[in-house]
């Protein structure tokens, strides 16, 4: 029996990260007193301490720091992905993120590579954002 992909709980604190998401939308947190932008999001900005933090859109383009390649799912759930790459992601927006690298070929997977966002579908309400190579770039 193969089980579901597990869901990221939501609360209220992730709910507009979760929602923006689910309109194919990754959100990042700038602060509005030092200009510094972060992601998970939190109630306060990790560089400055204040809780002036607004919510941008980011880019979706990012670069591959480090990465590794899965051969053994860490679940059934994961099974049809195996193998699969989880990868530190580099925004050009500054935070690093960590998510899968998907639809990419494993021998082009590089550090430096660039990416692109896109959204794995997981449930109504919940897209999660993975990343892909870049068409025509390493």
């Amino acid at each position: 029996m193969t089980l579901a992909k597990p869901l990221p709980p939501v609360d209220a604190q992730s709910r507009p990260y979760w929602e923006a998401c689910n309109q194919g939308r990754l959100t990042l947190q700038r602060c509005d007193g030092c200009g510094h932008v972060q992601h998970y999001r939190r109630i306060v900005c990790t560089h400055c301490g204040t809780d002036k933090l607004t919510d941008v859109d980011a880019s979706g383009a990012g670069t591959v720091r480090s990465f590794t390649v899965i051969r053994r799912a860490v679940s059934s759930a994961f099974d049809a992905n195996v193998p699969y790459v989880v990868a530190l992601i580099e925004l050009a927006e500054g935070p690093t993120v960590m998510s899968n690298l998907i639809e990419s070929p494993l021998e082009a997977i590089h550090i430096g590579a660039p990416v692109q966002l896109m959204f794995e579908r997981r449930s109504e309400d919940i897209n999660v954002p993975q990343f892909k190579l870049r068409e025509g770039k390493s």
